[in-house]
């Protein structure tokens, strides 16, 4: 099993959104970036666990984990001519852009990105890169755990 952390804006789709989903699963829909792309499709596994990450908000943090419910598919936003997602150069034969879906697997602790920085244990995570702007990163595992033990008390 691998770990991720993925993000997205509270006003696009929360943590609360995907609790009322049927049966609190959602596609990880709209990523445009290849390399989060590519981590879908290549490195995501049915199983694997996410930290759900509230970003472009007053106060970013993790807020659930989630686990991989389905395996990478194409993103159908990409098709769409009214979403803010659509891809012109996406085809049905050739699409550019996937995605997974997403089952909530419970809420947390709510661990803010300034409590993440203080955090030694925590100064390789890759959200925390200077410049780093992916939606979707992996998380190591001895991070995993610190952050799911230390900072959400959780077993």
């Amino acid at each position: 099993m691998r770990y991720w952390l993925m993000k997205s804006e509270p006003d696009e789709f929360s943590i609360d959104d995907l609790e009322r989903a049927p049966g609190r699963t959602a596609a990880w829909f709209g990523v445009r970036n290849y390399q989060a792309r590519n981590f879908m499709r290549d490195a995501m596994h049915l199983g694997d666990l996410a930290f759900f990450y509230h970003s472009g908000c007053a106060q970013p943090g993790i807020a659930g984990i989630c686990r991989v419910a389905r395996g990478a598919y194409p993103d159908a936003t990409q098709f769409d001519a009214a979403s803010l997602y659509f891809d012109p150069q996406a085809t049905l034969e050739r699409p550019r852009w996937l995605n997974v879906d997403v089952q909530l697997v419970r809420r947390t602790p709510w661990v803010s990105l300034v409590e993440l920085r203080r955090h030694p244990e925590l100064a390789d995570m890759r959200l925390l890169a200077r410049g780093n702007r992916l939606s979707i990163t992996p998380v190591e595992p001895a991070q995993w755990d610190f952050i799911t033990r230390r900072l959400m008390g959780l077993d």
